[in-house]
């Protein structure tokens, strides 16, 4: 079932497997002031969590936060036909098949803002991760960026994670590393995303950071000031 996070503010994990390693992966649900439910990469929904959506609010919005977060989307876009479909920029191209994905918008302010905010973190156009803050609760959404993937896990799991380098902290992982296309525009990404007066951080693999533990965040971004 979703869990809460704090006001307007839910999860839900999924595990799957990907050439053979275990994953994990983390739908953020939020919930505008008007009731409008926006679901951040979306993972498998069963009958008891849609039933569960369907009471906390109307899902307005189907976000597609990369060009990698998109697996879930199409189904979910059938169960809630009334919500709108974002995708990163790029996915529409790579995802022809899901029927009315429209791009996020980047120059102009699209439905679910002030209290939903995003950028393009640029310099990785095979990822092109949106980067999200919540203002109301100070929680900033990430996909890929960075991860930490803390706690018991499967061992297939445990070594894939240790060769990512993110096993035993919050990092940038080394795929991301080796997948950057421009250094300089990653790098201002990264100071604009420490610019936020973010308290808390989700990431879909596979951490909450709360209190004094978001100081990680930056310790990881830090890898992008050092190329």
């Amino acid at each position: 079932m979703l869990k809460e996070i704090t006001d307007n503010l839910w999860h839900l994990e999924h595990h799957f497997s990907l050439r053979g390693v275990p994953y994990s992966s983390r739908m953020t649900v939020v919930r505008l002031n008007d009731g409008r439910l926006c679901l951040h990469s979306p993972v498998p929904i069963s009958s008891a969590v849609e039933e569960h959506l369907r009471q906390l609010g109307v899902v307005s919005f189907i976000l597609a936060p990369s060009k990698k977060h998109h697996r879930f989307v199409a189904e979910c876009a059938a169960l809630f036909p009334e919500a709108a479909v974002f995708g990163a920029p790029g996915l529409m191209q790579k995802r022809e098949d899901i029927a009315g994905l429209q791009e996020i918008p980047s120059t102009s302010n699209p439905a679910w803002w002030p209290e939903l905010e995003c950028f393009l973190f640029n310099g990785i156009p095979s990822m092109n991760e949106m980067v999200w803050f919540h203002r109301a609760s100070a929680t900033l959404i990430l996909s890929d960026l960075c991860q930490w993937w803390r706690g018991e896990l499967p061992f297939l799991a445990r070594c894939y994670a240790s060769l990512n380098g993110v096993r035993k902290q919050m990092a940038v992982p080394n795929t991301v590393q080796m997948s950057i296309h421009d250094h300089f525009a990653a790098r201002l990404s990264a100071e604009r995303i420490l610019q936020w007066p973010y308290r808390r951080v989700i990431t879909a693999h596979n951490v909450i950071l709360e209190n004094h533990d978001v100081r990680k965040l930056g310790q990881a971004l830090a890898s992008f000031r050092r190329n």
